[in-house]
């Protein structure tokens, strides 16, 4: 597809590029777009019908967008920001400099930019942030007729138009209705009677992950969101909280690889920016891991005497690192979920020591017959790396399963207690008590 069009461009075949692009989904519209060299997109775009175009500018990366912002004429910008959403504009703005910001804003309405302007002032990350104002509203005395009525005058500019709001007139947020609630009713049924009383919302500074969460839990396709004193300000969709997910989940990826979030998509980052944010976390772990050679220093005399137990060394370690790691990623994911809570936590300790033993227990019987079959070592020596082995898993998943909700407990992200940090601590113990062991049954 795209090197037929790009060759209909080389061509000047205009008429054939539109009649190609008229009939796409945005999203693949847009993903097509960024795929071209840089000079044919404004060129491809312009062939777009207008409603395409602005849908297919919604999904766009920022890069992109700015590009495109850059190459727009006045009139050109004007249709675009017309179509937009308002939660869609203040996503690009927030991704774009200050003097690409100044023209778009110059563009919009003064209502527009008053919505733009209250969005951008929330804070980073709040459902305040993420929500789009443009949301059906309705009164509770309307009949079904008059709802319909304002749904067909209004929902045009809405982003969803399926589920509506019922406010009072201080806009006071007082229940919802669906349009297949009002389909379903008599038209001259009055909403007050079919609307939905009890209903879920957010705080305009719940944050998005919350947000996110609720929207799942619930199987909403929208949830409102309201100020300090319950009034509606706007809804978040879900094809937001998707993004959020997204975002959240990747976050929690380099987190957990110890490598400080970006916002950014990995080819759009330069190797300056990924140097910059990795290397803290190297240069911490790195020497946090000098532990790690002092305690091997200091059990150098107990080495000299029995070197068969060096060549033992990293599997005792990468084993107890390897325990740490999935048992401190499943009770992440579970915190991250909320499947686990403060109260769980006796239960949960119980639960990995019990999953300790048995791992342990099965790993060192296939280690031992290992060390005696294959590696031929003395009997004490094999019992020395078998009850070492049972120990490190025991350990790792104790720091496994507590660090991370240690770390929430006093307001860290649990994904920095993954797998670095806890394979770090978890290497120290292994050669404290792997020593100690050997020390006792060889007398070393």
């Amino acid at each position: 597809m795209r090197e037929k069009l790009l060759e209909l461009l080389e061509e000047k075949k205009y008429a054939e590029v539109g009649a190609i692009l008229r009939d796409m989904i945005p999203a693949d519209a847009a993903a097509l777009l960024e795929e071209l060299p840089e000079q044919k997109m404004p060129v491809m775009f312009r062939l777009l019908p207008k409603e395409l175009a602005a849908d297919a500018f919604a999904y766009m990366n920022g890069d992109v967008q700015e590009l495109l912002v850059r190459a727009f004429s006045d009139k050109e910008l004007d249709e675009v920001m017309e179509q937009l959403f308002v939660d869609d504009t203040v996503d690009m703005l927030e991704e774009m400099p200050a003097n690409v910001v100044k023209r778009v804003l110059r563009h919009v309405d003064a209502d527009t930019r008053k919505m733009i302007n209250q969005i951008l002032n929330y804070p980073k990350d709040s459902a305040g942030s993420l929500m789009t104002m443009e949301y059906v509203d309705l009164k509770r005395g309307m009949t079904v007729e008059q709802a319909f009525e304002r749904i067909r005058r209004t929902g045009i500019e809405k982003e969803t138009i399926y589920t509506c709001y019922v406010t009072d007139s201080r806009r006071k947020l007082e229940g919802i209705v669906t349009v297949k609630d009002l389909l379903l009713s008599p038209k001259n049924e009055v909403l007050r009677n079919i609307m939905e009383t009890n209903v879920k919302f957010v705080n305009t500074h719940t944050d998005q992950e919350i947000v996110a969460k609720e929207l799942s839990k619930y199987d909403f396709l929208a949830i409102p969101v309201v100020d300090a004193e319950e009034r509606l300000v706007g809804i978040v969709t879900v094809d937001d909280a998707i993004d959020v997910i997204q975002e959240e989940v990747t976050e929690d990826m380099e987190k957990m690889a110890a490598i400080t979030p970006s916002d950014r998509p990995y080819m759009k980052t330069g190797v300056i920016s990924t140097w910059k944010k990795r290397i803290p976390w190297l240069l911490l772990l790195m020497i946090s891991a000098t532990f790690t050679s002092a305690i091997i220093t200091s059990f150098e005399g107990a080495l000299a005497a029995s070197v068969v137990l060096t060549g033992f060394i990293p599997m005792l370690m990468d084993t107890g690192g390897n325990a740490g790691s999935q048992c401190s990623i499943t009770v992440i994911r579970g915190l991250s979920l909320g499947e686990i809570r403060y109260r769980d936590v006796p239960k949960l300790i119980g639960k990995e020591l019990t999953v300790a033993l048995l791992c342990g227990g099965t790993l060192a019987a296939a280690n031992f017959v290992k060390l005696m079959l294959i590696d031929r070592v003395s009997v004490l020596v094999a019992a020395v790396v078998c009850l070492t082995l049972m120990s490190i898993v025991l350990v790792s998943n104790f720091v496994g399963s507590t660090l991370p909700i240690l770390a929430k407990r006093l307001g860290f992200d649990p994904a920095v207690m993954a797998s670095p940090f806890i394979t770090t601590i978890v290497d120290a113990v292994a050669l404290l008590i792997y020593f100690n062991i050997a020390k006792l049954l060889l007398g070393i």
